[in-house]
């Protein structure tokens, strides 16, 4: 089951979805998550969820990961790649969820539009499922995501104020 937020419109539902269905051809995927970064309260909120059981959209991450982690992905626009189970407790503290739904490999890939980094894609799977060419691959698709990320960030910010 998928699940994206009404709110962010039925455009921006089916992209995501078709984003997960291309990801899961490319590399393979059990859980995906698409998160809105939205800079002036350093959170990313969560757009869009393979499991919203779990990963329930709406939901916000504060700085729960590791400060290097968040530089990487949002400040200097670079992918992660923990490629095993030990690379995902040391960065997320939602490990014990993560490992429940057979999750031991995740790639984090931010997407940028503008310049700007809009949000991530989270990518998992089984551990050791990915390598450096899976996040090229995963990478390579993330364009994809920016019409449907930046009408995310806008309706975000639009409301905060």
């Amino acid at each position: 089951m998928t699940a994206s937020t009404e709110q962010n419109g039925p455009n921006a539902a089916e992209a995501f979805r078709s984003l997960e269905d291309e990801i899961r051809s490319a590399v393979g995927v059990r859980l995906f998550t698409v998160l809105a970064w939205l800079p002036e309260r350093r959170v990313l909120r969560r757009v869009h969820s393979s499991h919203p059981g779990q990963y329930p959209v709406g939901g916000e991450k504060t700085v729960e990961v590791s400060s290097g982690w968040l530089e990487q992905c949002i400040d200097r626009q670079l992918p992660y790649l923990g490629a095993d189970r030990a690379a995902v407790r040391e960065v997320f503290t939602d490990h014990r969820t993560i490992d429940a739904l057979g999750c031991g490999a995740v790639i984090n890939t931010p997407v940028v539009g503008s310049g700007h980094t809009l949000g991530l894609l989270n990518v998992l799977h089984a551990e050791r499922s990915y390598d450096q060419a899976a996040v090229q691959r995963v990478s390579a698709l993330t364009y994809q995501a920016v019409p449907a990320l930046r009408a995310c960030v806008t309706h975000y910010d639009r409301t905060s104020n």
